[in-house]
């Protein structure tokens, strides 16, 4: 009769780990310990460093803050949360909606961390977490410009800008009829071209167009009349490590379950969008 020896389970590890690590002995143990020694899992609990990409350039996600040179926000708190799941030191890699996919595939970091839209031509080169926002898209303009409802943003003569490489972008681009399209690259911004008048408008999402508002007085948000690109933001990981992606899944139901995920959602306002 075939009997299952549990292994010893190193004594600094977190109780959430040590359920994925119960989880992976009991399903089919020669096959998942097999893929155990290849899990990034495996590799970050054993190098005790977590390398996670940010975009630093994202309001209230993740944005480098120019005064500290600290990247602040949701998944700013969220990821150091992780590596602490994790018994790992935190390293944050830059990368961009642009070159996010690139930076998985070339192992430059174990995960994305900066609200990432879920879409289905992503998920066929990168796996997606659980959703733990839920958002659609908004305008922000200046105050006093030639944008005053929703209706004027698609008007010829108009420059709406949108994040190069966003899930906004392509939606962006079947939606407008009359007015153009300007896509930003880093490290340009959507905001820059605004405040230079380059642009009339910016098309973003919620956390964005909440702190922009918030902290800019000539900033005006503009909600359309419909909810439009109703968009789940989830973590990304590299395609083929499921036991990576079952702890990262794992890690989001425990934040939601245990009021982190809304703590750090109201710290930076973005408790509206949290996902059920």
């Amino acid at each position: 009769m075939l009997t299952l020896v549990p292994r010893r389970l190193p004594l600094r590890l977190s109780p959430m780990l040590c359920i994925t690590a119960l989880a992976v002995a009991l399903v089919a143990p020669s096959a998942a310990g097999a893929q155990a020694l290849q899990s990034r899992l495996f590799e970050v609990t054993k190098s005790k460093k977590l390398r996670v990409c940010q975009f630093p350039l994202y309001y209230s996600i993740s944005f480098r803050n120019p005064k500290t040179s600290e990247i602040e926000g949701i998944d700013a708190d969220l990821s150091k949360e992780l590596a602490k799941e994790l018994g790992a030191e935190l390293e944050i890699v830059e990368s961009s909606f642009g070159t996010f996919i690139a930076d998985l595939q070339a192992n430059k970091c174990e995960i994305g961390m900066f609200g990432v839209g879920a879409s289905l031509k992503r998920a066929q080169a990168v796996e997606f977490s659980k959703p733990y926002l839920l958002t659609n898209i908004y305008a922000v303009t200046r105050k006093g410009g030639p944008i005053k409802s929703w209706a004027d943003v698609d008007k010829k003569g108009v420059k709406a800008a949108v994040s190069l490489g966003s899930y906004i972008e392509p939606f962006m681009k079947s939606y407008l009829k009359n007015a153009e399209l300007v896509s930003v690259a880093p490290p340009n911004t959507r905001e820059g071209e605004l405040v230079a008048q380059r642009v009339d408008v910016i098309i973003t999402d919620y956390p964005t167009a909440i702190k922009v508002s918030d902290e800019f007085d000539w900033a005006q948000t503009i909600v359309p009349e419909e909810k439009l690109a109703v968009t789940p933001y989830a973590y990304v990981v590299p395609q083929g490590d499921q036991i990576w992606l079952n702890f990262i899944n794992l890690f989001i139901d425990t934040i939601k379950l245990d009021g982190r995920l809304m703590k750090y959602a109201k710290k930076n306002k973005l408790d509206p969008i949290v996902a059920p």
